[in-house]
């Protein structure tokens, strides 16, 4: 079968996590606290500010904002993957989409996307980022890369991408920061990266692949996936039956400049 190259937003992007979820909740890493301060700094008190924290699926990066003190609004489509949800008493969910949240005009100081802009209509949602943030509101964009000059994860990803059902082009943002530089409302877009890991055992190796939407859940594909990583993980893991899976965490910011008000 021919991998899909269609735009990500056409490939129903809040359906096909329906059945991902718990594995999404369970297995994805966090993402390095030095990067989630990054979000927030210059802004003053962080419990001040308010955060849309839009594609949020199942609350990973609102709960480590909610951490730092702000209010946080979860905006996740998909009922499945808020459900699994752990709670935060400084998180709430809500129901909407990158291009139709539902916030108020100038309500929000950050809007961040963590692990989910690529699955947006980019001009789409920064139009709508633009008018739910305040002046001089932030954007945050921000992906855990994995780290391809590690040999254990780099065959790992080899892996992914020979059993992925679609074209898969980790680590490359520029269509995400171009859509940001095109559009009048945001200042231009400062870059800076982290180091970070993830230890694992093998049924957790899988469980993290599976919450990626295009690994094959069923059928003799995910058969052979499945031996396939099980060989992986008896090559590379230590005494203890882990693998560390390492990641570049990559963090995009910008500002909004009432450019498009």
């Amino acid at each position: 079968m021919t991998p899909n190259v269609l735009p990500l937003h056409t490939l129903n992007p809040v359906g096909r996590f329906s059945d991902r979820a718990q594995d999404y909740a369970r297995y994805r890493p966090r993402y390095p606290d030095e990067a989630i301060a990054a979000i927030l700094a210059d802004l003053g008190d962080p419990r001040s500010l308010v955060i849309a924290d839009v594609g949020a699926g199942t609350g990973i990066s609102s709960r480590l904002l909610g951490d730092l003190g702000p209010r946080v609004i979860a905006v996740e489509p998909n009922a499945a993957m808020r459900e699994a949800a752990a709670p935060h008493p400084q998180v709430s969910f809500q129901v909407g989409t990158a291009e139709q949240t539902g916030l108020a005009d100038g309500s929000i100081h950050i809007v961040t996307c963590c692990q989910s802009f690529h699955w947006f209509n980019a001009p789409l949602a920064l139009a709508e980022f633009n008018r739910i943030l305040c002046p001089n509101g932030r954007v945050a964009l921000l992906w855990n890369d994995w780290n391809l000059s590690d040999p254990c994860t780099g065959a790992y990803r080899q892996i992914i991408k020979a059993a992925a059902t679609r074209t898969i082009n980790h680590s490359d943002h520029s269509p995400s920061i171009k859509a940001i530089e095109r559009h009048a409302g945001f200042s231009p877009v400062r870059h800076f990266s982290f180091a970070y890991g993830q230890t694992l055992t093998l049924p957790e190796v899988v469980g993290r692949s599976l919450s990626s939407s295009y690994i094959p859940k069923e059928g003799r594909a995910h058969v052979q996936f499945s031996d396939t990583i099980a060989a992986w993980h008896k090559t590379w893991a230590t005494a203890d039956g882990t693998v560390n899976l390492k990641y570049v965490t990559n963090l995009y910011l910008s500002e909004e400049t009432n450019g498009d008000r």
